[in-house]
């Protein structure tokens, strides 16, 4: 497997790139901001991005998508639920005196349950709701280890914040306990800021969990 993951623009974004050693198929998760990096690392692999995916839709989580799309293809992926932050960047971006960032259509809508192919890899698709509504994480097997892409649902020691647009504290923690914590201790768990994390780590240290 081939993987880069970079933290970008000013809310250091985690954005991961993935790709299949042998297609050179390859998926983006969350091409928030500093697009000419991106396309510059999938061009460095010489990979072709298959589908652009969104953990939600967050201006630090969306504010490149549509420069990465210019260059590198692929179909933009999101949750229904959030398409009316997608549709609003533009408001998101204000907020911070921030500039709008550029963007264009979701091209598929994806569920709790999905699979999206690139290469030999498979990707499935969990909803996983609180921080926005249509939040999801996606959980990927790569040489026999699991991994888990979370955005801003959980953290390393945190979980994401629900005072914004839609999010609801009870539901991130149900959607942690229910979806997430399903999965083995050792999965890696790859959050949408900050460092590496595993379940078993966060189910007995992570002060909001530990008593789920």
């Amino acid at each position: 497997m081939i993987f880069e993951q970079l933290a970008v623009g000013p809310f250091q974004c985690n954005c991961s790139i993935i790709g299949c050693e042998k297609t050179k198929e390859a998926i983006i998760i969350d091409p928030g901001d500093e697009a000419e990096t991106i396309i510059a690392l999938v061009q460095k692999h010489g990979l072709k991005p298959k589908y652009l995916l969104h953990t939600h839709a967050h201006l630090d989580h969306v504010g490149a998508t549509k420069l990465v799309k210019d260059q590198c293809r692929g179909e933009i992926c999101l949750h229904r639920d959030d398409q009316f932050l997608y549709d609003n960047v533009a408001m998101q971006a204000s907020l911070f005196f921030l500039p709008a960032p550029p963007i264009t259509k979701v091209n598929q809508y994806v569920e709790d349950g999905d699979t999206l192919q690139f290469g030999k890899y498979k990707i499935e698709i969990l909803h996983t709701p609180g921080h926005t509504p249509g939040s999801i994480t996606f959980y990927l097997v790569a040489e026999n280890k699991p991994l888990l892409f979370t955005g801003d649902t959980l953290f390393l020691g945190s979980i994401g914040r629900t005072d914004l647009w839609g999010g609801d504290y009870a539901t991130i923690l149900k959607s942690i306990k229910t979806k997430l914590f399903d999965f083995d201790a050792q999965t890696k768990v790859y959050p949408g800021h900050g460092p590496a994390t595993t379940l078993g780590q966060e189910k007995n240290s992570n002060p909001f969990l530990i008593n789920l």
